[in-house]
């Protein structure tokens, strides 16, 4: 049995992995923390959940969540993901970290923290988008430089960082499959007499609005055809279930860090 505490307990996302945890064999939930002062500490997180009473209360100690968990699901803010990764390291607890929006210096401090314990970081934990960046690789790999690679995304208007790091993830694929580097290729703004495109930029275009979940469509485009690879997110459960299944696999892994193409074996 893999023992899981989920941060964002009291919020939508949380709950949901709550109550897919509860429906998932061989998981239990065994700690739920929400940040201080929030209205919802020392209550049932599965009745907050609604999937009923769990006996696991709220807490907004990680340390407390940890004591009987095996693995910290993460979806938070960086800021925060990075003071959860310590505690973890700490406390040699096993790690998947749904956030999104890490930057460099944030991303190291994920990796630092992986030489101790097992950790699972992906920009993004659906099974589906994970397929599509395995068929991504293998499509530029096949393609070669003949076909230009622009990307788009569509994310609600809420969203916070731009562009997504799927989005960003698909880029760096697509790159380092044309043996190109990402940084220096990704093209995010054209705007007036910008000058022709060049054979190797990768365009990143973003969208925002209303409630879309998630969008994600990479266009290889060449002479006389075009190849369109495209992921829609119709829920967020998919990311849920996503992560529930990379903490069951972590369940028994040595320090490292993985990603989702590892808890699928596409790597």
């Amino acid at each position: 049995m893999t023992r899981i505490a989920v941060t964002g307990a009291a919020g939508r996302m949380g709950g949901r992995i709550i109550t897919l945890i509860t429906e998932t064999e061989g998981l239990s939930v065994t700690g739920a923390v929400e940040m201080a002062g929030h209205p919802r500490l020392g209550e049932d997180a599965g009745y907050i959940a609604g999937c009923g009473d769990l006996g696991v209360a709220i807490t907004d100690s990680l340390e407390e969540a940890l004591a009987d968990s095996d693995v910290l699901i993460d979806f938070t803010w960086p800021e925060v993901t990075i003071a959860n990764a310590v505690v973890c390291e700490k406390l040699g607890k096993g790690l998947v970290v749904g956030t999104t929006g890490l930057k460099g210096e944030q991303r190291g401090i994920i990796e630092a923290v992986a030489k101790t314990i097992p950790v699972v970081f992906a920009p993004n934990m659906s099974v589906g988008v994970n397929v599509c960046f395995k068929l991504l690789k293998d499509i530029a790999q096949t393609l070669g430089d003949g076909f230009d690679v622009e990307i788009v995304e569509l994310h609600h208007n809420k969203k916070k960082d731009s562009p997504s790091g799927t989005a960003v993830r698909m880029g760096e694929i697509v790159a380092d499959a044309l043996d190109r580097d990402y940084d220096q290729v990704a093209n995010y703004h054209r705007e007036g007499m910008c000058g022709e495109r060049t054979s190797e930029e990768i365009g990143m275009q973003t969208v925002r609005g209303g409630d879309i979940v998630g969008e994600h469509t990479v266009y290889f485009i060449g002479m006389g055809e075009r190849i369109e690879l495209t992921h829609r997110a119709m829920s967020r459960d998919m990311f849920a279930r996503g992560a529930i299944r990379a903490a069951g696999w972590l369940g028994d892994k040595p320090a490292g860090l993985y990603d989702m193409q590892d808890v699928l074996g596409l790597n």
